[in-house]
């Protein structure tokens, strides 16, 4: 990376390293006691500004598979007082109503050859107070993905979002910047089919558009039927979308419910030459978002940071989820395929914590560490504490 000076690539490090090795809050206190530096000195340097959108991307394309799509989702972060900034009420998942505190637009990429996620970058909503002089906030999502167009086209023109954001504003934005949409609609969608425009001889134009889609019943006449192996129904066809006013792909997933009945879930994406089953890949693994996110809260500190300040809790909120990157390249990839379990940030903690503590052990007591014969057993105490997959 281009612009960062050898103190500044030693101090990245060293905190990464932290946020790796330290169990429990990860603040300011925290890191000088764990670290080599001050208190102030930690603050000083969260406020100058980092590329981490440069750093993982290259990191992603380095280490993925190269079958990627580009996920965006807000996350909403615990935050108390008055004065922090950005403080307002945003919508918690979790609790399912809006809550105090902050929200970060998080942009990942979703390796669907891997299936799982790495993080890029996260960037600070701003509350409504913000937002009412300047543009509605789904504008603001929308803006926030064109000023990273080009480093994000670089992994892949395909952006995965879930159903809130299939919006004809979001939508037209992102297809401008030639990204290709995917996501999901409403149960009861208004959706027509798409009639070949033959002319009749009668007056006006033909009709553009047949009967509304029933997606209980469709039309096989347009539709195409696929079967999954788990025994679910998928219809795909090129459709009309009233409400996002294009036409689209559109996949109707079938499955049956308690009760024995019908249940559809719609789909779709932009690129209407997409097939179904490859749709329904993008959209599922969307999901592996959520587990950076989980793993940010409960391992690396997304929520910890004491600062009020917009440069250091930007600083916080992006070193906690890169954090998750280079453990997952470092601890999950690094293994033979066939010898890869599932991704354990809890055993990666472990494992840095320990070894945190085993190199303070040895400055002080003065072990060589490096012996041959001191190797398998600081392996063992290293691993200690890890949990059975």
């Amino acid at each position: 990376m281009y612009g960062v000076n050898k103190w500044r690539r030693d101090f990245f490090i060293e905190v990464l390293w932290l946020f790796l090795g330290i169990k429990g809050r990860i603040n300011f206190i925290q890191l000088a006691r764990y670290g080599s530096s001050s208190e102030q000195r930690y603050r000083q340097q969260f406020e100058k500004p980092f590329d981490f959108l440069q750093f993982n991307k290259s990191l992603v394309i380095e280490s993925g598979s190269g079958t990627f799509a580009i996920g965006f989702d807000p996350s909403y972060i615990s935050k108390s007082g008055k004065h922090t900034h950005g403080l307002g009420y945003f919508w918690s998942g979790c609790a399912s109503k809006a809550l105090w505190g902050l929200e970060i637009g998080g942009i990942a990429a979703i390796d669907l050859g891997l299936k799982t996620a790495f993080h890029l970058e996260a960037v600070q909503t701003p509350n409504k107070k913000e937002l009412d002089t300047k543009c509605t906030q789904m504008e603001w999502y929308a803006n926030l993905l064109v000023q990273r167009r080009d480093a994000l086209l670089e992994i892949s023109p395909y952006l995965v979002v879930d159903a809130y954001f299939s919006k004809r504003g979001f939508v037209d934005t992102l297809t401008q910047a030639t990204f290709h949409v995917i996501s999901r609609l409403r149960d009861d969608a208004d959706l027509k089919y798409i009639k070949p425009q033959i002319k009749t001889g009668k007056r006006g134009r033909p009709k553009k558009y047949g009967e509304k889609v029933d997606p209980q019943k469709p039309d096989m006449t347009y539709f195409e039927k696929v079967i999954k192996p788990d025994g679910s129904h998928l219809y795909c066809a090129n459709v009309h979308s009233k409400a996002l006013k294009r036409n689209i792909k559109l996949v109707i997933e079938q499955n049956m419910n308690n009760k024995n009945e019908p249940k559809q879930k719609l789909y779709f994406s932009t690129d209407m030459a997409m097939d179904g089953v490859t749709i329904m890949q993008y959209y599922r693994n969307r999901f592996q978002m959520e587990f950076l996110y989980r793993d940010g809260k409960q391992h690396t500190g997304l929520e910890d940071c004491q600062a009020r300040d917009e440069n250091k809790l930007a600083f916080q909120f992006n070193m906690a989820l890169t954090a998750i990157n280079v453990a997952k390249v470092e601890h999950w990839l690094s293994q033979p395929h066939k010898e890869r379990g599932a991704f354990s940030m809890a055993n990666v903690k472990t494992m840095h914590h320990n070894a945190l503590l085993l190199n303070r052990f040895f400055d002080v007591f003065a072990i060589k560490p490096n012996s041959i014969k001191n190797t398998q057993r600081i392996k063992e105490l290293i691993d200690f504490g890890k949990i059975a997959a």
